[in-house]
């Protein structure tokens, strides 16, 4: 009896971990980080969206960007191998094979695209291929070729409230643009204190994320301190298009100024310790502020 309650759990514990394999190919974490940046330009360009709306624009979004994290990790598979942080994914594990990896990201990414060109409009469906494309097929590569792919990655990195925005207006605006422009600026001290922490990791791969003048020094800390000086008046210019009111742009600015303070401590020292707090420092300014936008707009 327990010899074959043994035989029918193990097909079940199989199913299990290939389908925890695919969760993981797809980045959730970072694919639904992503889709909640689109969430945010959806509300702000449709206040009196329904929960339905959203929920579709960040599954659409999800998809998008999951089928395109799923092209990164086919291109660095054998990169992955290398690096103590991606040495335990999906594919260097081969919990899942390449086969098997676009077949899930064709699914996933068809997927997405018909949900956002179908329930929205098909300019957000286009924009979003744009997206993908630039990331998968541009920015990957080029990761180990120029520290131009920061440039790059930074584009579709930045599209998603643009996005969000086109699939509740149908419209490419100036709003949208300056959605995207703030999460721009915002991916470089972002993308860099990230290349900072990780640099001899990014090496053992022939990564080339770190400024080409710089490397882990006052160089590139000076162009982290830069850009994020460029966030502050960014950030205002939701108010100054009547997007929002101005609770948000005083946040916006209080947590532009926070951050901007740890690029100080990051330039004086140069240390990795620095970087990481620039590193944390990011992963909480973009989810306030954008936050604080869609408060701010709903109330007006």
């Amino acid at each position: 009896m327990l010899i074959e309650e043994k035989k029918t759990l193990l097909p079940q514990l199989g199913m299990g971990l290939k389908a925890s394999a695919y969760f993981k190919l797809l980045k959730f974490r970072l694919s639904f980080t992503v889709s909640f940046s689109s969430a945010i330009g959806f509300i702000l360009g449709r206040p009196v969206a329904t929960y339905w709306e959203i929920a579709l624009v960040m599954l659409g979004g999800l998809l998008v960007t999951g089928s395109a994290n799923i092209i990164n990790q086919i291109i660095e598979r054998n990169h992955d191998k290398l690096m103590k942080r991606t040495a335990k994914r999906p594919l260097p594990t081969g919990q899942v094979s390449v086969a098997e990896a676009i077949g899930v990201c064709i699914v996933t990414g068809v997927a997405g695209l018909l949900i956002l060109g179908l329930t929205f409009n098909m300019l957000t469906a286009a924009l979003s291929l744009i997206s993908l494309i630039l990331y998968g097929f541009v920015y990957t590569p080029l990761k180990r070729i120029s520290p131009i792919c920061v440039f790059v990655g930074a584009i579709p990195g930045a599209m998603p409230p643009l996005i969000g925005w086109v699939a509740a207006t149908g419209v490419l605006g100036v709003e949208a643009w300056i959605l995207f422009g703030i999460q721009f600026m915002w991916q470089f001290p972002h993308f860099w204190a990230i290349a900072w922490v990780l640099d001899d990791d990014y090496k053992k791969a022939g990564f080339k994320m770190l400024p080409m003048a710089g490397g882990k020094n006052l160089k590139t800390a000076i162009q982290i301190m830069i850009y994020t000086l460029v966030l502050i008046p960014f950030s205002l210019l939701p108010l100054q298009f009547g997007m929002t009111g101005t609770t948000s742009a005083l946040i916006a600015v209080v947590c532009g100024v926070l951050f901007l303070a740890q690029t100080f401590y990051l330039m004086r020292t140069c240390t990795k310790k620095a970087a990481m707090n620039i590193m944390f420092g990011s992963f909480l300014y973009l989810p306030i502020v954008q936050i604080a936008f869609v408060l701010d707009k709903v109330n007006l």
